[in-house]
């Protein structure tokens, strides 16, 4: 549905964008991140035609945004990270004025009511947009970007403002969108791409460094290897005895006491389950374990592993003791940032040339949308 080929944005001397290729495909919701002037919003920008490229090409359904730009516009919906409104309108008058902008062809009122009710703007239609709160200003963003039901819908923090209700009901429109549109869906809360997104592509310093699916990064981070292990026995024999055991990097105790009991951070190496041999260890030691919680690896330690491989920010730590604390917590992160990394630059290497041809506009001529209405059934994508 989105095909972005070779495609490169100099500003003067600074390259901002630096031949960067991916697809997205029709019903799939893609995270797309990156760190503060990685080249994200420029990126986007090109995407939704607001910016030309200097080289490369982006094609909408098969329309060349640089070449047919009307086209390519028609079939996508964007809200930009600052909602673009007119505050002396009512929310009623401004979503009949993208309605009109649009030229879409739907029944208005049918259509205009059902994007206020999944975006749960009715209460406030006959109200001055300026008069709103941000939550309700951002919602009625979102709003102008469903108008016309595109097949395209791009997101730049969509959730900014909203209270935890009104994210969740965002997050379930966004899923249910992806049913019957391709969303890209740009943001700086991780979890939040976790939870809704399909695929999540990184971008720093103007490259595609990370490019896979939300799953098998979810496997990592499920796959963990730090424990708060609440321990009942001598506090200095304890942390001697998890500090020379084989398979475990990393342990230290921590402020948390409960009687007798201590509770120690630890760190187990890359591929070991401790767990099993831990528990007998201590309870041949009569050391009875209280109880033991698994701390996991965040969807953020990955961004941030992976934006420091690929920048060469992260420098060495001085180091007094040979298990120190940033060698144990580090190396699952680094270990799985080099295989993304890797992959996404063998993927690159082997990426097609840009195709020669392709027929103007055919694809905004032959659409026609599953349904002539906005789809406003909720649920989550299956």
């Amino acid at each position: 549905m989105i095909k972005i080929s070779h495609l490169v944005k100099n500003y003067g001397s600074f390259c901002a964008v630096d031949d960067i290729s991916f697809e997205v495909a029709k019903g799939e919701i893609v995270g797309f991140l990156g760190p503060n002037g990685a080249g994200k919003s420029t990126t986007m920008n090109m995407l939704t035609g607001y910016l030309s490229s200097t080289a490369g090409s982006i094609k909408v359904g098969g329309v060349d945004v640089l070449d047919d730009p009307l086209n390519a516009k028609r079939l996508i919906g964007y809200l930009p990270e600052q909602p673009p409104l007119y505050p002396d309108m009512t929310v009623e008058e401004y979503l009949n004025f993208a309605y009109d902008l649009k030229g879409c062809k739907l029944d208005r009122a049918k259509h205009l009511g059902e994007i206020c009710d999944v975006v749960k703007i009715g209460d406030v239609q006959k109200r001055l947009i300026k008069n709103l709160s941000k939550g309700y200003k951002q919602r009625v963003g979102i709003a102008q970007a469903l108008v016309g039901n595109p097949p395209v819908i791009i997101f730049d923090e969509p959730t900014i403002g909203l209270d935890p209700k009104q994210i969740i009901e965002i997050r379930n429109l966004i899923r249910t969108l992806g049913r019957e549109h391709t969303v890209i869906l740009s943001t700086h809360i991780l979890g939040e791409v976790q939870a809704v997104c399909d695929r999540i592509v990184i971008i720093n310093k103007g490259k595609i460094v990370a490019d896979e699916l939300t799953e098998n990064i979810s496997r990592a981070v499920e796959n963990t290897r730090r424990f708060n292990v609440k321990i009942s026995g001598p506090q200095r024999e304890v942390l001697a005895m998890l500090r020379n055991m084989s398979g475990i990097c990393y342990a230290e105790v921590l402020a948390a006491r409960d009687g007798d009991a201590y509770t120690y951070m630890i760190e187990s190496d890359v591929g070991v389950d401790i767990r099993k041999k831990l528990f007998f260890t201590l309870a041949e030691k009569k050391w009875p374990m209280i109880g033991m919680e698994a701390l996991g690896m965040s969807i953020e330690d990955i961004f941030i592993a992976v934006v420091d491989k690929s920048g060469g920010e992260r420098q060495p730590a001085e180091r007094k003791k040979s298990r120190s604390i940033e060698a144990g917590r580090a190396a699952a992160e680094k270990e799985m940032a080099d295989q993304i990394i890797e992959k996404t630059a063998r993927e690159a290497e082997n990426a097609p040339a840009e195709e020669e041809s392709a027929p103007e506009g055919k694809y905004y001529e032959d659409y026609t949308p599953a349904s002539d209405s906005f789809r406003a059934d909720g649920g989550d994508k299956e």
